[in-house]
C-alpha cells in the first residue's frame, strides 16, 4: 500500500468524513495525487461566494491542494481545483472557534480568488486545523532561492590563499 492510500482514510476520518465520502472521492483525488504524498487534510468545505453551488471536499497534501465538486441534483463529482502548493499565492487563513470553522482563501496560478470555509465538529479542530494550514503552508513552503554551488576558475574558499589553481591544460601536459 502506498503512502497516499494509508493517510488518505485516516486524515478522513480525523475531520468526522463519512468513509462513503471519502471513497466516493478517491478516484478524482488519485489521477491528482501522487502515490508517495501525505495526505494533511480531508474536509468537506463550502464556497462562501456560491452558497448553493454544490458540496466541496478538500484534500491537501504535501505538495497540492485538491478541490472536488458533488454537484447537488445528479451527484456528479468534477475536479474544481488541482494545484501544486507553491502555486497558489496570497495564502490566508482566519479560524473562528464560535462558529468552529476555518476560511481559507488563495489566488491560484490562473489569478483566480478561490475562497473555501471548512467547518469542524469541535472548537478545538478550528485550531488542529490552524495548526495544519500553518505547517503546510508556512513552515514547509520555502521562497526559490538561486543557489550557486561553484563557478569555473574560482578557487575555493577552504583553500590556501598561497597556491594557484592550476589551468587544465597544464594538467593535461604534466
Amino acid at each position: 500500500m502506498d503512502v497516499f492510500s494509508r493517510t488518505f482514510l485516516p486524515a478522513a476520518a480525523e475531520t468526522g468524513l463519512a468513509v462513503q465520502t471519502a471513497s466516493r472521492h478517491m478516484p478524482v483525488f488519485r489521477q491528482c495525487v501522487g502515490s508517495g504524498d501525505a495526505t494533511i487534510l480531508v474536509a468537506r468545505c463550502s464556497r462562501p461566494d456560491r452558497p448553493v453551488a454544490g458540496e466541496y471536499l478538500l484534500l491537501l497534501t504535501h505538495r497540492r491542494m485538491v478541490v472536488t465538486q458533488q454537484t447537488r441534483v445528479l451527484h456528479r463529482l468534477r475536479l474544481h481545483l488541482n494545484t501544486e502548493l507553491r502555486e497558489l499565492s496570497n495564502v490566508t487563513w482566519s479560524p473562528d472557534p464560535r462558529s468552529q470553522s476555518v476560511e481559507l482563501a488563495a489566488t491560484a496560478i490562473d489569478g483566480v480568488r478561490e475562497r473555501f470555509v471548512v467547518h469542524t465538529q469541535h472548537p478545538k479542530q478550528v485550531w488542529q486545523l490552524d495548526t495544519l494550514l500553518h505547517h503546510a503552508f508556512r513552515t514547509r513552503l520555502r521562497p526559490a532561492k538561486e543557489r550557486v554551488v561553484a563557478t569555473i576558475g574560482e578557487t575555493p574558499a577552504t583553500a590556501d590563499p598561497g597556491l594557484r589553481p592550476v589551468p587544465a591544460v597544464d594538467r593535461i601536459l604534466t
